[in-house]
């Protein structure tokens, strides 16, 4: 699954644009930044591609896509201090494989996630042939267990294939999340996992003008809505979508693929007001990828256009992280003085300060995660590559 990534990564341009900034690019305060752990491709995991999670005792938790005793992939943890256990090596078989999702937790501390590969062995079309996927729980004793494993690899069944993105978990324990592909559509599903086990598909996306291969799960609202984005479809350029309670699903909006951006690969956020805030990879008054607001109305207003020149980055494969007061936090795959990828602050409407730009050294490349923040406004995400070549845990104190 790993090649997928690295084809993901190339195929996106990092050539310059020469277009102007839009907005004011404030320059980089005094930031300290910290490389907690860089993976070295083996037993101890490689490639961690999605948002960490963060205990109360400032312990770090992740999964990466590929690495540990089997080569499939592994959930770890990561102390203030840097000591790195791996609590669970996936197989590649009926356990699951390439973890590309991150972690939740309940209030017992039992993680849940998915993986997408690994699970059904009898799913296993070209170039996937350890299967296509399970929704898992890791315990405490790093016990875990599969709560269930998708079949719906194209013709195969119309329960999804592929799972993306971070679960989303309700009051009653049970899970929703997106599958890239399989449904009857092919173009993939909105599914929910209940704490026995059973899956539901709560929509099958077809490809057109609803969206297409979403890969950033969805959030639900109090009133039982869930919302999410699509990174094709729609007009060619991808979807904004809210799905209510009944399984009927409203596009919000959909991209032009010109200045209003292009391609959401990210999770959302929503704010009390029904606001969505969100990222797409290209787009923008530079065409190198945006930050937007989606209104309830489907209005969407562009808060910042990435340019691609220095010091600013491009290709935001990364969400957002709310700060308060309108501030986000995030971070983009490409571009900044280094050509490796920036952490950005957003702090109003075209208002960003750049707080790092990674070299592509010991320090990380292509930082693909959304980031945390602990209770003294300290960051943490994690690069896809870099550091010794696997990618790289990392803090910014500001």
């Amino acid at each position: 699954m790993i090649g997928k990534l690295r084809i993901r990564l190339q195929a996106v341009s990092a050539v310059v644009a020469l277009s102007g900034i839009a907005g004011v690019l404030q320059p980089a305060h005094a930031q300290s930044f910290k490389s907690l752990y860089a993976f070295a491709g083996g037993a101890d995991g490689a490639y961690p591609y999605d948002r960490l999670a963060r205990d109360a005792q400032g312990n770090l938790y992740g999964t990466t896509d590929g690495g540990g005793a089997f080569g499939y992939g592994t959930i770890f943890e990561l102390t203030p201090s840097g000591v790195k256990t791996i609590l669970y090596n996936f197989t590649g078989g009926t356990d699951g494989a390439n973890p590309y999702s991150g972690l939740i937790f309940d209030a017992q501390r039992n993680a849940y996630g998915a993986t997408t590969g690994g699970g059904d062995s009898n799913c296993n079309p070209a170039g996937t042939p350890t299967g296509c996927g399970v929704v898992y729980q890791l315990d405490r004793s790093g016990k875990e267990t599969v709560l269930y494993t998708f079949t719906g690899a194209y013709d195969k069944g119309p329960d999804g294939a592929f799972p993306f993105g971070i679960l989303h978990r309700d009051a009653s324990g049970n899970l929703y999340g997106t599958t890239q592909a399989g449904g009857t559509g092919g173009a993939g599903v909105v599914f929910k996992v209940d704490p026995a086990g059973k899956e539901t598909v709560l929509y099958t996306f077809t490809g057109y003008a609803d969206g297409s291969s979403p890969q950033c799960g969805v959030i639900l609202d109090s009133s039982g809505n869930l919302y999410g984005a699509a990174p094709s479809g729609g007009l060619g350029w991808g979807t904004v979508f809210k799905l209510d309670p009944s399984g009927h699903e409203t596009v919000l909006y959909s991209f032009t693929g010109y200045a209003d951006g292009a391609h959401p690969y990210a999770g959302l956020l929503r704010d009390a007001k029904g606001n969505l805030y969100g990222t797409a990879i290209a787009g923008g008054a530079g065409q190198e990828g945006v930050v937007f607001k989606v209104d309830p109305s489907g209005h969407e207003t562009v808060l910042h256009s990435f340019s691609g020149i220095p010091p600013d980055g491009l290709t935001p494969f990364a969400g957002l992280l709310a700060g308060g007061g309108g501030t986000f936090y995030g971070a983009t795959t490409f571009g900044g003085t280094g050509g490796q990828g920036i952490v950005y602050k957003l702090a109003s409407k075209n208002n960003e300060t750049v707080l790092y730009s990674f070299t592509g050294g010991a320090d990380g490349q292509y930082p693909e995660s959304a980031l945390i923040r602990d209770s003294a406004g300290n960051l943490y995400g994690t690069t896809t590559f870099g550091g010794l070549g696997y990618g790289t845990v990392y803090e910014i104190t500001p």
